[in-house]
């Protein structure tokens, strides 16, 4: 059992270590060499993107980086997956697109707008997920479970 004096110098030194373990790694976090981000690859095409990506409400459906609706497809690694010419095509379509029964509206979006959804998904497809592309979304597990 500890005295009361032992008791305060543990809780003062575990509170110390802790708090100078907190800075350090806040330090660590902050520094350049671990931004993941690719914040500079970010142009007019990628921020016009991102703008038909909310205005467009795709998240309504789609999850982008684990975030949004479970819906329709995970669009984080598309571009590697289908490739800007699918994209693009289903993009500009003035039919539904419905592949395995879930519909997508018809955008019609211009050649210029499809262009910047894709400059968008692929500059989202080059950040550092620290292998969540890896992991299996839900609706994939349900695909594998039919």
């Amino acid at each position: 059992m500890l005295s009361k004096s032992q008791a305060r110098a543990f809780f003062l030194g575990g509170t110390l270590v802790t708090f100078l373990a907190f800075i350090g790694l806040t330090v660590y976090s902050f520094m350049p060499s671990n931004d993941q981000s690719n914040h500079h690859l970010i142009d007019e095409q990628v921020i016009r993107g991102k703008h038909l990506w909310e205005t467009n409400n795709c998240m309504g459906c789609h999850s982008l980086m684990g975030e949004g609706g479970y819906y329709a497809p995970e669009l984080t690694k598309v571009v590697d997956r289908k490739g800007e010419p699918m994209i693009k095509a289903i993009l500009q379509s003035p039919v539904i697109w419905a592949p395995n029964g879930r519909k997508m509206g018809p955008y019609e979006m211009s050649e210029e707008d499809s262009e910047a959804m894709v400059a968008f998904f692929k500059w989202v497809g080059q950040i550092d997920l620290n292998g969540f592309d890896r992991v299996v979304s839900p609706l994939a597990k349900d695909k594998a479970n039919k």
